[in-house]
């Protein structure tokens, strides 16, 4: 990125500011990305154990397989999933609070006498599901974040900073032999007034 500037003491002044800005901002935007590379760790690793759950709770129940095709279909089903908002490192995530679930009314005694656990199963494969998915776009929300914030770490570390820097060189060198001529100027001036002086 080629910055922008003139060389004179007012964009030198400019380019100080935006360098300290830049500066100060960089150990924050750090610590943003390391503490959202951690918090997609930690929501892998969660929604990792999530599918382990569904699968050992699933294993569980195998014995079970032949009298699910008793099971009567939409018996069970979710009404709403209530959700919350949490903010982590300034992004806004959000995270499930509740599952609400609708259960059809039915005859206990002209049922199989495990419907009402096969219901509670239901139930917990179903939270445990829709937890995992949460988790999931959270490591999703959290990833985007990160490699955001990763890029603006780059873009101040190797591009901005290290431009400001060379800017501001260029015009104090710039400035530096503007008044070395200046001052060779005046001194060439002065040898020829007294030059002039001593002549008459």
């Amino acid at each position: 990125m080629a910055i922008k500037f003139q060389f004179n003491k007012t964009a030198l002044n400019d380019l100080n500011k935006q360098l300290k800005i830049r500066v100060r901002a960089l150990p924050t935007i750090k610590n943003k990305e390391s503490a959202l590379r951690l918090e997609v760790k930690k929501a892998k690793t969660k929604s990792d154990a999530l599918s382990a759950r569904v699968l050992e709770k699933m294993a569980e129940y195998d014995y079970m397989v032949a009298l699910w095709g008793e099971f009567e279909p939409g018996l069970v089903s979710v009404v709403d999933v209530q959700l919350g908002v949490i903010k982590i490192a300034g992004v806004k995530i959000p995270i499930l609070q509740d599952v609400v679930f609708s259960v059809k009314e039915f005859n206990y005694f002209a049922k199989p006498f495990w419907f009402a656990e096969g219901i509670i199963v239901l139930k917990e494969l179903a939270a445990i599901g829709l937890e995992r998915e949460f988790f999931l776009e959270k490591m999703r929300l959290l990833d985007f974040a990160r490699k955001k914030t990763t890029q603006k770490v780059n873009l101040y570390e190797k591009v901005q900073i290290p431009g400001y820097e060379e800017a501001i060189r260029k015009i104090k060198r710039f400035l530096e032999d503007e008044e070395n001529l200046s001052k060779s100027a005046q001194k060439i001036v002065k040898q020829r007034l007294e030059m002039v002086e001593d002549e008459q």
